[in-house]
């Protein structure tokens, strides 16, 4: 019994990622049922090194900002003492001015880092400078 469940699991799963990549568009010869849904991944052998720069970078802000969001919330509730508050902004500034530095790098801007999602909309707030 627990064979079965765990298959139908598997089959659940197997079917969701291929729903999923049913939203990627097809090449560009190919006709796709919903232009602009998402943008293909590029695999050109001359810009993987920046892609996967670009990829890291993103998972890398999303995380920045997320961290940024739970200092602010822990300083306006008051669980932080006036050094640590101190700490904190000082590595999130750094960590924004490496951050900053690696997109300069590779050529990146933060819009760049900011994944479109299709439907749900964008990885980031458009807002976050």
């Amino acid at each position: 019994m627990a064979d079965t469940t765990r298959g139908d699991d598997l089959q659940e799963v197997a079917q969701a990622a291929a729903r999923a990549f049913d939203l990627v568009p097809t090449g560009p010869d190919e006709p796709t049922p919903r232009d602009g849904i998402a943008q293909r991944l590029e695999t050109d052998p001359d810009t993987v090194e920046r892609d996967l720069i670009k990829l890291v970078l993103t998972i890398v802000e999303l995380l920045r900002q997320l961290m940024e969001r739970t200092a602010l919330h822990r300083v306006d509730q008051g669980d932080l003492r006036e050094d640590q508050e101190e700490r904190i902004g000082m590595t999130l500034m750094i960590l924004q001015d490496r951050m900053t530095e690696l997109c300069e790098r590779y050529d990146l801007t933060m819009e760049d880092l900011n994944l479109d999602l299709g439907p749900l909309g964008s990885l980031l707030p458009r807002d976050s400078g």
